[in-house]
Parts: structure tokens; C-alpha cells; sequence
């Protein structure tokens, strides 16, 4: 029925939002904030046996620029806040957030003036991984879990 008749055997027609989704969510490249203990649980998650090269994540940005989700790993401090949201600021749109841990989620145990009681106060967190800390398998669930929005999200823009 309509173009699909019209083109015959050999094409493939889709709307240009699914296929935009499909790529981004298989290329995610996250930007690590390993701030305590979580870190060491985030680079196994990179290492071969947890395999993130099958998300499109096996290669951790060090460069805001040259990401698109932000893995923040454990406990923020005040002082350290203004630092992760200044490194959020300057990553491209669209961007993502994974809440790794219960401090980097709800403060933890660190229940002080000087903690922030999760990095949701000051960063958009898309999803969140419970555990003290996590195991990886739970950090490739969230990442599975952010795949999941980026594909049902809507990337362009509708003139109105």
C-alpha cells in the first residue's frame, strides 16, 4: 500500500526518527565519573568479561564533548557538584544519566553537610542502579534501560 508497492523488492522504508534512535541507542558512549567505590564495579563493566561492546559502550570518553551518557559512580561531595554539572553542561545533545549506586542515588551512608543526598539534585538522572556497591551486570541492565527511552524518544523536531 503507498510507497512500499510503488518501490518494489529491495527497499526499506521507515521514518527517520526510528532509525536515529536505533543508532544512537547502539552507540553509546559513556562519560565515567568514578568518584568512590563504584568506579572499580564501572570498570569491570568495561572490561571483556561483562562485554559493553555489544551496547555500542565499550569505550569509555574522557572528553565531555565526545559523549553522550554520564555514569556517575558514588558519592558528590558540594564542592565536587558544581564540577560534574559544569562536565554535564558541555556534553552534546542528547545526553543521559545513570545514577550508579545508593550514594551516587540517595547519598548512602554519607549522611553529612558535606554530601550531596543524590545527584539528582543537580543533574537529570535517567536511570538509577541500587546496590553498595553495584555489580556490573546491574550497571548493563540501566544501560539496557536508557537503550530502551533513547529508542521511543522522539529526536527531530516537527515544524508547528
Amino acid at each position: 500500500m503507498g510507497i512500499e508497492n510503488s518501490l518494489g523488492d529491495g527497499f526499506l522504508t521507515t521514518k527517520v526518527d526510528s532509525l536515529t534512535n536505533w543508532a544512537r541507542s547502539n552507540a553509546a558512549w559513556p562519560m565515567p565519573m568514578g568518584l568512590a567505590c563504584c568506579a572499580i564495579e564501572m570498570m569491570a563493566f568495561a572490561a571483556p568479561k561483562y562485554d559493553a561492546a555489544r551496547f555500542g559502550s565499550e569505550v569509555m570518553r574522557f572528553s565531555p564533548r565526545q559523549s553522550d551518557l554520564m555514569i556517575v559512580a558514588g558519592w558528590v561531595n558540594y564542592k565536587m557538584a558544581h564540577a560534574v554539572r559544569r562536565i554535564w553542561d558541555q556534553m552534546p545533545d542528547p545526553k543521559w544519566c545513570i545514577a550508579m549506586g545508593a550514594c551516587a542515588s540517595t547519598g548512602g551512608m554519607h549522611r553529612c553537610y558535606g554530601v550531596v543526598q543524590g545527584c539528582d539534585n543537580f543533574l537529570p538522572v535517567d536511570a538509577y542502579v541500587s546496590g553498595c556497591p553495584p555489580r556490573p551486570d546491574a550497571l548493563l541492565h540501566a544501560l539496557m534501560k536508557i537503550q530502551d527511552k533513547v529508542r521511543t524518544e522522539h529526536s527531530t523536531k516537527l515544524d508547528t
